[in-house]
């Protein structure tokens, strides 16, 4: 909804507040949504995703139709700390003041850590420059029953040395098709990985890949494809492999969607 287009639906009351485009930060647990972008209903019930709720919410608050844009389609059960959005409005409701009063209408699963007023033109997907995902895997053997729904239970040995050697191989400008699931849906499969590395968290493995970009499972293979790594059932070089002949045949299983978080957005607007 562009700037012009919010101006035909406001109420009386707001016609003499300008329309502004705000940026949003947003964060939530994903595993009781069928991912963020909005759905048909299937049924007699509507599926409850993050795009549908949000929208809702700040239709509600602001008094008035919007669009909300959000730069990642994360998938069902996939969580978020730094989705990022923006939607067009004519707020009277001081910024300072905007996420307190968009939050207190919210359900418990998300929340929207910021609100800052942006350029007319920003858009949250073709802007994005680069995101940050990060994969966590609980690997202990008894059960992470407070993170159950967020983390991947992996308790299995993994050797920690050759699933950086294979994540280093990850970084550069690759065709990434061979780590992508079919029906991506993308004319170019190139994209640059700036970082990809294997952190220990004590109880927590976590995988941690960059790039300006990503195909449809694209992370979640990556990460499957370091366990196989990691339980040598694959040689750090297999990830040459796949790069090379963009053959998802030799990547590993896709890793489940609970333990993977969208953490943050990056755009050239950004100080750091």
């Amino acid at each position: 909804m562009t700037n012009a287009s919010a101006e035909e639906g406001l109420p009386h009351f707001l016609r003499d507040v300008p329309v502004r485009r705000y940026r949003l930060t947003v964060a939530y647990d994903g595993a009781d949504f069928f991912g963020w972008q909005k759905q048909e209903p299937k049924g007699q019930e509507p599926m409850r995703t993050v795009q549908g709720v949000l929208e809702a919410t700040l239709i509600r608050v602001m008094r008035q139709p919007l669009n909300l844009v959000g730069a990642s389609r994360t998938d069902s059960g996939v969580h978020a700390e730094g989705q990022t959005a923006h939607f067009d409005a004519a707020s009277p409701i001081p910024l300072e003041r905007m996420a307190h009063a968009i939050n207190s209408k919210l359900p418990g699963d998300v929340e929207v850590r910021s609100v800052t007023e942006t350029r007319p033109d920003f858009d949250a997907i073709s802007d994005a420059i680069r995101k940050r995902y990060r994969y966590r895997l609980h690997r202990l053997a008894s059960r992470p029953l407070g993170t159950r729904k967020l983390v991947w239970h992996y308790w299995e040995p993994l050797e920690l040395q050759h699933m950086n050697d294979a994540a280093t191989r990850l970084v550069g400008t690759h065709d990434i098709e061979g780590l992508s699931s079919a029906g991506h849906g993308r004319e170019s499969t190139v994209r640059t990985i700036f970082a990809c590395r294997v952190e220990d968290h004590g109880d927590e493995l976590h995988v941690v890949i960059e790039g300006d970009g990503f195909l449809y499972n694209t992370v979640r293979i990556a990460v499957g494809t370091l366990i196989e790594v990691g339980r040598r059932r694959f040689e750090p070089a297999r990830i040459d492999e796949i790069l090379a002949t963009a053959d998802r045949r030799l990547a590993g299983p896709t890793a489940p969607a609970s333990g993977l978080w969208l953490e943050r957005i990056w755009y050239p607007d950004d100080e750091s």
